[in-house]
């Protein structure tokens, strides 16, 4: 038996059954809670995580060390990564991971690793995650009190949250 015949398609009409089925799709959307609200963010542009990049980059470069630099978004998402030259390659990497780090915390990857050395429990078990790291040169991206991403800095021992404060400062007036 076909299924014209079974369900009675043939009976209702394929218009019929069309339309019903759009008027079902409609009523269920209208059905949307009435307080629904809609979240609003700010983000971090393209030009403004290219300025960091480069200023730290910059920074570290006039006290003689070769450097990479990386800014992530709100979703850890690379936005803008830069090896300087000169920079050792695995410098990209931790890049990435301090800024990642920094963002996800929400602290600088200098205050996360001190956590780590004073034995916290809960930081040992996190740096086992993917893209965690416990080295200083991550510092969280803020407009206000909104984290918007991190910023990472690596090849320059002891340096690098020096040296991506002052990318940081090349930009203060768009991070209100």
């Amino acid at each position: 038996m076909s299924l014209i015949r079974r369900f009675g398609f043939r009976r209702f009409g394929f218009r019929r059954f069309g339309f019903a089925a759009m008027f079902c799709a409609l009523a269920c959307a209208l059905a949307l809670p009435a307080g629904a609200a809609v979240i609003m963010h700010k983000d971090i542009s393209l030009d403004t995580a290219k300025t960091i990049v480069e200023g730290a980059i910059a920074a570290c470069n006039a006290k003689g060390y070769a450097t990479s630099g990386v800014v992530v978004d709100r979703d850890g998402l690379t936005l803008v990564e830069m090896r300087g030259d000169g920079a050792s390659p695995h410098t990209m990497e931790n890049a990435r991971r301090k800024a990642y780090t920094a963002m996800t915390f929400r602290q600088t990857t200098a205050e996360y690793a001190k956590k780590l050395n004073d034995g916290n429990l809960v930081i040992r078990q996190q740096i086992t995650l993917p893209n965690v790291i416990a080295i200083p040169g991550g510092v969280p991206i803020k407009i206000g009190n909104e984290i918007v991403g991190g910023v990472g800095l690596s090849g320059s021992p002891g340096v690098d949250e020096e040296c991506v404060d002052a990318g940081l400062d090349k930009v203060k007036d768009q991070l209100q």
